[in-house]
């Protein structure tokens, strides 16, 4: 399509409302656009020009760089997208860029902004612990299982070129730049080793410059952090994939193997067993693990569409719920029950002003956390509309806003953001 003179976008014409993204000031430079343009949002580290904008019904991220780069990564990310794989969804392309003075500015790749996610560098505004450290790095290990699995060479593996949610006290990391990215039926192990070195040198100069501001403990050793993406990379990939030897009589070790992959988050689709030559032992083989397997149970069963840990902790209390409230009824009735009666009760609850600090899920996860010390702390059993008001009043308004659309990514804003001490890191 050709709105404009010279103006060529290229978009799926169902991510955003197109009339709004027409109307953006394409015949200005990235870096000049005006501010009733902007949402600033907390940007991560670029080796491009990047900003985000509004749209009607959206905000989306822009970023300028070559046509040809542009139209790859545009592709690749929709091919990422097809395969249920953690990453920014694509938007457009915007090519044919002219200032004023007829000159040429670079295409931009557009992205829809991931709601309530946050670049490394607004998680770290402020000093934060080890064990949160350590839930990033676990976070990044696991993305990068999952893309490895699908296939996908990143070439630059990096917190930069990350996005992180919070997921029930955990992180989920999404990809959000996938210019260097490959896509493969399959990758070698040279590839998938690359891909980890990579992560291992980027980590350990991220944490070198965090640490030169101040913003990790200082006995932190950016190094064997970095280290931590390898190790934590190495045991989940050889849970996922490698074969498991077990005698006749040991079955039951099958059952095992696939309980202690649901619990990881991924579901074991097909798997073969075979003897080995001796014929004194079977050998398990999964052969299609996806992940989600908690995510997918709770979209079936609520409609919910959540994060994995999210999910993992909503479908115990569902379980819960079901044990003490309605033992008569399946899971799909209680469910849905437990949707109307609680869920969405406390969903509605949270006040308009506080409505951007988390998102539902988060807030579900961190109330029932909350009853949970209350009920130890008071040694009894705090209903749950007590512990809600208590949650409402003293935690949910402390946190700080991961949905919130301000002007100026500054330093200044970053420290606006803290996370005070006593909450949930």
């Amino acid at each position: 399509m050709t709105p404009r003179s010279g103006l060529d976008i290229t978009t799926s014409g169902t991510a955003v409302d197109t009339a709004a993204l027409i109307a953006l000031p394409w015949d200005v430079p990235l870096a000049e656009w005006p501010e009733s343009a902007l949402a600033a949002l907390p940007r991560g580290l670029s080796r491009h020009v990047v900003r985000f904008a509004h749209l009607e019904d959206a905000v989306v991220a822009v970023k300028e760089t070559t046509e040809f780069s542009a139209r790859r990564e545009y592709q690749l990310l929709r091919r990422l997208e097809r395969l249920d794989v953690p990453c920014v969804e694509p938007v457009a392309v915007v090519a044919g860029r002219i200032d004023p003075d007829g000159e040429p500015l670079p295409t931009v790749l557009v992205t829809r902004h991931l709601r309530f996610s946050l670049p490394y560098r607004a998680v770290f505004s402020r000093r934060l612990h080890r064990d949160t450290l350590t839930r990033l790095i676990d976070a990044l290990a696991l993305l990068l299982v999952e893309l490895h699995l699908a296939g996908f060479y990143w070439g630059d593996v990096s917190l930069s070129n990350t996005l992180f949610r919070r997921d029930a006290g955990a992180f989920a990391a999404y990809l959000v730049d996938a210019e260097t990215g490959e896509l493969h039926p399959s990758l070698s192990r040279g590839q998938r080793e690359h891909d980890l070195e990579l992560a291992r040198v980027n980590v350990a100069g991220e944490l070198m410059d965090l640490m030169s501001g101040g913003l990790v403990e200082g006995d932190v050793d950016p190094v064997a952090t970095s280290q931590l993406i390898i190790d934590a990379y190495r045991r989940l990939w050889e849970e996922l994939t490698a074969d498991m030897s077990f005698r006749p009589g040991e079955r039951w070790r099958v059952e095992e193997r696939i309980r202690r992959l649901n619990s990881l988050g991924f579901d074991v689709e097909e798997y073969a067993i075979r003897t080995t030559r001796g014929g004194s032992e079977l050998v398990l083989q999964p052969k299609v693990v996806d992940p989600g397997h908690h995510q997918r149970r709770l979209l079936g069963l609520t409609g919910l569409d959540v994060q994995e840990n999210q999910a993992r902790r909503l479908l115990r209390e569902i379980d819960e719920y079901r044990a003490v409230k309605h033992p008569e009824m399946d899971e799909h009735e209680a469910a849905n029950r437990w949707l109307t009666e609680v869920f969405e009760p406390v969903a509605r609850s949270i006040p308009q002003n506080l409505s951007g600090k988390l998102e539902p899920a988060e807030v579900m996860h961190q109330l029932l956390e909350h009853r949970w010390y209350l009920s130890e702390n008071q040694s009894r059993s705090v209903p749950l509309d007590e512990a809600l008001d208590s949650y409402l009043q003293t935690v949910l308004p402390l946190r700080r806003d991961e949905d919130a659309v301000v002007l100026h990514p500054t330093t200044t804003m970053l420290k606006a953001v803290e996370l005070p001490s006593e909450n949930y890191d």
